[in-house]
């Protein structure tokens, strides 16, 4: 099975600005970068669509003709709790040089760490196993593209922001 995994358009959030699960608006670029989405997956027939139900992914999909995909919550970003629209340099919380330290395993204050995103990602990746399908299309978040790579053994799990997608960018992964 291919999963074809695309990163939603630009958000109209200011730089640095922690965002996570936030239902942020995008920029006024939206249908430019759309269109670029939507011209890499024509042609391509999918068994199954899934998004991410925060509206910056949902909107990409209905654009690319994809309004009925599936809405999945494990698909959503990373939850920074407490710290979500706040800038990264202006969160005073001291829990904050934990979570730098370690970010794989410490959560963001009533948060998420990067590895219980990564079980999210991973269970809706085994779920899609189970599945008789050829071609899946998702679209989702920066943090869900990258755990999609550690899950597939593209990317190590100690290097993987390194392999963040950029707005609009998508990745392909093979399962078997």
């Amino acid at each position: 099975m291919k999963v074809f995994l695309i990163r939603h358009t630009s958000v109209d959030v200011p730089s640095g600005t922690c965002y996570g699960q936030t239902d942020v608006p995008l920029r006024d670029t939206f249908e430019e970068e759309a269109s670029v989405c939507k011209s890499r997956i024509e042609g391509i027939k999918f068994d199954k669509v899934y998004t991410s139900p925060l509206s910056r992914c949902t909107r990409l999909a209905a654009y690319c003709g994809y309004e009925d995909a599936e809405r999945d919550s494990r698909l959503k970003e990373i939850s920074f709790g407490d710290w979500e629209m706040q800038k990264f340099d202006e969160i005073s919380d001291p829990h904050i040089q934990e979570w730098y330290r370690d970010y794989l395993h410490i959560p963001a204050t009533r948060g998420e760490s990067f590895m219980e995103l990564y079980r999210r990602v991973a269970s809706f990746l085994d779920g899609l196993r189970r599945e008789d399908y050829e071609k899946v299309l998702v679209f989702a978040h920066g943090g869900v593209l990258v755990c999609a790579q550690v899950y597939a053994g593209m990317v190590d799990i100690s290097r993987a922001f390194d392999a963040l997608s950029p707005y609009g960018g998508m990745i392909e992964i093979e399962m078997k």
